[in-house]
């Protein structure tokens, strides 16, 4: 039943009207788009039809409308983990399905959505890493194993978006089709090269190939971004869980080429992230450069998901510049969460402040398809 429906009953209950004119009232308003709001399957309509979040909270989803969600989201939970651990997975799945039917497609609740969304995802992942493993064929050739393993997810998350219209699936969809990109290039690589496990033979072409699939996912969020700047509509959920895959995915392929290429000049090999860079000043501060890069993209397109995406890398970066600069070993922990605490809260409570002396230095035409300033 519609808003303007209810409103219309109420006025003739309350003897203002009568049934007939409430009846005849109701096509003739829709017809002039009176009480009329876009339906939730639309990326157009607003986040909530209810109310919509003032500017300063819109960089993400609106996730609970009150204790209500919370309750039943935890309830979700627990029974999907004690059925995960009592009865098939095919049970699991069909419980899946049965909830979303009831709190998603009917009750159109929000954090149940992001809940039974990854819950599909887990499900989906293990299954398919359950037949992998227990193939000798495809687990002993990554190139194909990859494929296999990346497969199905595009599929099922379409379907799972075309029936409950939930912003992080068709996140997670378009997401998987990079990882479906990915796996198609590996396989081809393997095709022609003769090798079961390209990412190792090849190390910094698949680092290459990373990074341009990591720029490619950037672009495809920067458009649900752009397309919706004052962050009012479906799409800019989509761009933030778009934003919040990519950040990672973007940083760290970048950081590991940019260290991989710095290490192949000098003959010097790394394994991990961690022995890159203890393993010298100058791969630190690439390391460094890089966060730090990470952070005035995520100013200017006023997504906070780059800034908490390099975390890590700065603290490990920031450990192993004061190492090389001999600060004493029982110090440097605290340094560490000292300065990253810091770069935290600096950035987080002038953020608006920051934005705007960033942002009003760029061209006019680049700040007016921007997020609004406040």
């Amino acid at each position: 039943m519609s808003k303007l429906k209810i409103i219309l009953d109420e006025a003739a209950g309350e003897g203002l009207i009568s049934s007939t004119q409430a009846e005849r009232l109701l096509p003739y308003l829709t017809g002039k788009n009176i009480g009329v709001l876009p339906t939730a399957e639309d990326l157009s309509a607003p986040r909530s039809l209810d109310d919509s979040n003032p500017l300063e909270d819109t960089e993400a989803p609106r996730f609970v409308r009150g204790f209500h969600d919370v309750l039943i989201t935890i309830g979700v939970i627990v029974l999907l983990v004690g059925l995960w651990g009592l009865a098939s997975r095919y049970v699991s799945l069909l419980a899946i399905v049965v909830l979303a039917e009831i709190l998603v497609r009917r009750q159109r609740l929000a954090l149940p959505a992001v809940v039974l969304t990854i819950a599909l995802v887990v499900w989906l992942f293990h299954t398919v890493v359950s037949y992998v493993t227990s193939t000798p064929v495809l687990g002993n050739n990554f190139t194909i194993g990859a494929f296999v393993l990346v497969a199905p997810f595009p599929l099922l998350l379409a379907l799972f978006y075309w029936r409950y219209r939930v912003p992080l699936s068709l996140a997670l969809f378009l997401f998987s089709l990079f990882g479906l990109f990915l796996a198609t290039v590996f396989y081809v690589a393997g095709t022609v090269t003769g090798s079961t496990n390209v990412p190792v033979d090849y190390p910094i072409q698949t680092l290459m190939i990373l990074l341009v699939t990591a720029l490619g996912s950037f672009a495809l969020a920067m458009r649900y971004d752009l397309s919706d700047p004052q962050r009012v509509t479906r799409r800019s959920d989509v761009a933030f869980w778009l934003h919040l895959a990519t950040a990672p995915a973007l940083l760290y392929s970048t950081v590991l080429l940019a260290l991989r290429l710095e290490l192949a000049g000098s003959g010097t090999v790394f394994t991990n992230l961690t022995d890159a860079l203890f393993g010298g000043y100058l791969q630190a501060v690439t390391v460094l450069v890089a966060v730090l890069a990470m952070m005035l993209i995520g100013l200017v397109i006023d997504r906070r998901a780059f800034v908490t995406a390099g975390l890590v890398s700065l603290g490990l970066a920031t450990a192993a510049i004061l190492r090389h600069n001999d600060a004493g070993l029982d110090k440097v922990g605290f340094l560490v969460l000292m300065i990253v605490g810091l770069v935290v809260l600096v950035i987080g409570i002038g953020w608006a402040d920051l934005r705007r002396i960033i942002v009003r230095r760029l061209p006019a035409g680049m700040q007016a398809r921007l997020p609004a300033l406040r």
